[in-house]
């Protein structure tokens, strides 16, 4: 098995990324500051090139190889953001790249990968499914495999983001990095416990996605028999042998994070702070806002991973944001199917100005009576106080109605 990178490969890697990667902004937070009682600064890796921490361990891999072992270009599988870091990679080195990509793969991905000038093949339900595939085209081809974390030289390029840490803040306390495969962590982890053995490393998980928190718990790798979280880039069902060796020797405690606290999260990186983050790349800052007490007052670092995300998945999330703060409602409104009627509701609507967003009808279920409508109305509103005003407005009129969360 191959050894664990050294805080000197690290530094070897920071030097060959000079000029291709950027070094991204390290930037404190007022607002999540005062959510969580901690003092957070946002490690901004949604801002690196292809949008992602990824393009880091790909390009530094890549520098390593000789022309013979190049010489059938190179394969990885990824459920996105390694995919277009070996793609970017190999594009500026002039090489030849194929990827596998789960068939759930959100199409921004596909279509980035491919633009980079990569081939894309979608194999499988999961990460380990296209993992498989890339491994058998290695057996055919010759093409040199690129693991997305599990090899020195990716989890030293991943590292670079703890030096640039450090490097910008010295006074760091805590780094919260997301976890898919264990890369990025056990580099960050190496790089920082070299420059100060006192700055604690925390990883976070889906709650759906536990499988490095689970491998610590067995004391070894072992595949998950399920997995569910909207959290793609983090949704690995194995972790490696190096990353899991690297996790249980520097990393301080693994944090997991539901589903509901990512979407939340990634919703407020884009409404507080104009940051544009996929669920995996919201994960850190989940944890964060769970305001836990052994984070309060101290120097918090998240790690905002990528932002490559889903204009679907984004749109669902921007929605629940905003009924969850009161800025969206929705209410089905059961009236007469009489013209008038549905004007009358309108009219409330607009009177304590709520901008009308959608309107749908339905008679046809059986819950509605025959000669009666059920509407519903999904509106934008001010202030969240504006919806007991509309709801006290239709009791006014004797209006059947229900507020939909």
């Amino acid at each position: 098995m191959s050894k664990l990178p050294e805080y000197s490969d690290i530094i070897k890697a920071q030097q060959r990324l000079k000029g291709v990667v950027k070094v991204t902004p390290l930037e404190h937070s007022k607002s999540f500051s005062a959510m969580s009682g901690a003092n957070v600064y946002m490690k901004l890796e949604n801002m690196q090139s292809t949008g992602s921490f990824k393009v880091r361990g790909a390009y530094n891999k890549l520098c390593t190889l000789n022309k013979e072992e190049l010489s059938n270009g190179v394969v990885c599988a990824s459920a996105g953001n390694h995919a277009q870091g070996v793609a970017f990679a190999a594009r500026i080195l002039g090489l030849k790249a194929t990827v596998f990509m789960p068939v759930f793969t959100p199409p921004l991905k596909v279509i980035a990968t491919r633009n980079y000038g990569a081939e894309v093949v979608l194999e499988g339900e999961s990460f380990d499914d296209a993992q498989a595939a890339a491994m058998q085209f290695k057996k055919e081809t010759g093409a040199v495999i690129i693991h997305a974390f599990d090899d020195p030289c990716i989890i030293a390029g991943q590292g670079t983001i703890g030096l640039e840490l450090f490097q910008a803040n010295d006074s760091i306390q805590d780094v919260l990095v997301p976890i898919g495969g264990g890369g990025m962590i056990s580099g960050i982890a190496i790089a920082l416990k070299e420059m100060n053995p006192d700055i604690r490393i925390i990883g976070v998980e889906a709650a759906g996605a536990q499988s490095m928190k689970n491998a610590l718990k067995q004391g070894k790798p072992e595949k998950l028999t399920k997995m569910q979280t909207i959290a793609d880039g983090i949704a690995v069902k194995t972790p490696g042998n190096l990353t899991f060796e690297a996790t249980r020797q520097y990393v301080d405690d693994i944090l997991l994070v539901e589903d509901a606290e990512i979407a939340h999260a990634t919703y407020l990186l884009l409404q507080r702070a104009k940051i544009l983050a996929e669920p995996s790349g919201g994960a850190a800052m989940a944890a964060v806002l769970q305001k836990r007490p052994e984070f309060e007052g101290r120097n918090v670092v998240p790690v905002i991973s990528g932002g490559n995300i889903n204009m679907g998945l984004l749109e669902q999330i921007l929605e629940k944001g905003m009924m969850e703060e009161g800025l969206r409602a929705r209410i089905a409104v059961l009236i007469p199917d009489v013209a008038g009627e549905l004007r009358s509701i309108i009219s409330i609507l607009e009177n304590l100005r709520a901008n009308i967003n959608e309107i749908s009808h339905e008679r046809s279920i059986t819950t509605v009576p025959v000669g009666f409508v059920l509407v519903t109305l999904t509106f934008n509103l001010q202030e969240s106080v504006q919806l007991d005003m509309i709801c006290k407005a239709l009791k006014g009129k004797m209006k059947k109605f229900e507020v939909l969360k």
